[in-house]
């Protein structure tokens, strides 16, 4: 049997079959941004192509808060506002992390935790200095737009597992366009202080913030290397495939 092969996507990547690739490997998140605005336009269009990500009968279920300016300013004020004085009754919505971390996943977590505060100077035990680090997840870090992800509570797992593929979408196509982001759950213990500012509608469920802008380069947070577990933590091979790193 003489199956056709696709050759278009080369093309789509000017030639450089390793575009892909690269653009995945380069993608990070970025705690500190430059003061510098963020085109509609550019909003828009990497919106629109992140919009083609799959999901089951194509039903799209992503919703997207663009907020900018004055809107922004309102929002992480607010939040800062009740994060300061350590409110009790923000408590969230659902449940991103397990209620007691794990191996392997508490070690990842740790690694990635202190692999930040070692960038930032901060030494183990200086709550102080960590409170103040968690606090610039609720101004964005400085970036000058806001994504708040919304999706309807009454849809189930299957959409939410959809919307993951949304998001990459959106970091992709982001630094494709020289732009940087970070995905934030730590929005989530604030669902109703952020439903309010916004004008959320009576079935929408906060699914996570993310700071959109341009990378400050300078700070030392941004040269932050997160690493990846190998593929003998997480591949099972059934059959006689070979892959080199197991």
């Amino acid at each position: 049997m003489n199956a056709r092969v696709r050759e278009d996507p080369v093309v789509s990547f000017g030639g450089d079959e390793a575009a892909l690739d690269w653009l995945i490997s380069r993608r990070r998140s970025v705690r500190a941004f430059l003061p510098v605005s963020v085109d509609t336009g550019t909003i828009e269009d990497l919106l629109r192509v992140a919009a083609r990500a799959p999901s089951g009968n194509n039903i799209q279920p992503w919703r997207v808060h663009v907020v900018t300016g004055e809107n922004l300013e309102r929002l992480v004020d607010g939040v800062c506002a009740a994060f300061d004085q350590g409110e009790a009754g923000h408590v969230a919505e659902y449940g991103y992390y397990p209620a007691e971390f794990f191996e392997p996943y508490l070690g990842r977590r740790r690694r990635s935790g202190w692999g930040l505060y070692a960038r930032l100077g901060i030494e183990k035990g200086d709550r102080e200095r960590m409170q103040v680090q968690t606090r610039r997840n609720f101004r964005f870090f400085d970036a000058p737009v806001g994504l708040v992800f919304t999706i309807d509570r009454r849809l189930g797992q299957g959409s939410w597992i959809d919307y993951g593929m949304f998001l990459q979408n959106v970091m992709l196509a982001a630094e494709a366009r020289g732009l940087s982001t970070c995905a934030q759950a730590a929005w989530i213990p604030y669902h109703k202080i952020i439903a309010e500012v916004l004008g959320f509608g009576e079935h929408e469920q906060l699914l996570c913030g993310m700071a959109l802008g341009y990378a400050d380069l300078d700070a030392p947070e941004n040269a932050l290397v997160t690493e990846r577990a190998p593929l003998s933590e997480f591949v099972v091979l059934h059959g006689e495939a070979a892959v080199a790193e197991l």
